[in-house]
């Protein structure tokens, strides 16, 4: 795991600006330091999912839905990681680029409520294994300070 990575998160995420600039430049941190294809940062708040920032080739084709849609739902109602490898054939899945094949989404928890979701995907069907969920889901202390006060 990189500590300065993580670091370097920490620093973004508490830094005096305003929070959608801290959000999309934790994404685009996470996006390059990962190689991930996409990366996505959200607010769970009154029943609905906001994307505070995202980095990746487009933005986001749904910026605010219901938490009880898509990956995302799973990842509120169970406080776990929500992963589909094979998006096309998850009916669960809110479809964000054309050509996505896998998305992760790691819940940011505080309080015992979900507040927020770190987004991950891929254009490769199959990408996410145990290693990168372990990955991304140690990131999330280096985050936690978006989502302080905003719940």
């Amino acid at each position: 795991m990189d500590d300065s990575l993580l670091a370097r998160l920490d620093k973004l995420a508490t830094a005096a600006e305003p929070r959608t600039a801290q959000a999309r430049a934790v994404a685009d941190l996470i996006r390059v330091a990962t190689s991930a294809r996409w990366v996505g940062i959200y607010r769970v708040a009154d029943g609905m999912v906001i994307n505070e920032g995202w980095s990746g080739p487009a933005a986001p084709a749904h910026p605010v839905f219901p938490a009880t849609q898509g990956l995302t739902s799973h990842a509120v109602r169970t406080r776990a990681v929500a992963l589909s490898n094979d998006v096309a054939n998850d009916p669960r899945y809110l479809a964000n680029q054309e050509d996505s094949g896998s998305e992760l989404i790691v819940p940011v928890v505080a309080d015992g409520e979900v507040v927020g979701t770190l987004d991950i995907e891929s254009a490769a069907v199959g990408a996410f294994t145990g290693t990168d969920i372990a990955r991304y889901e140690y990131l999330i202390p280096g985050l936690r300070a978006l989502w302080a006060g905003v719940h």
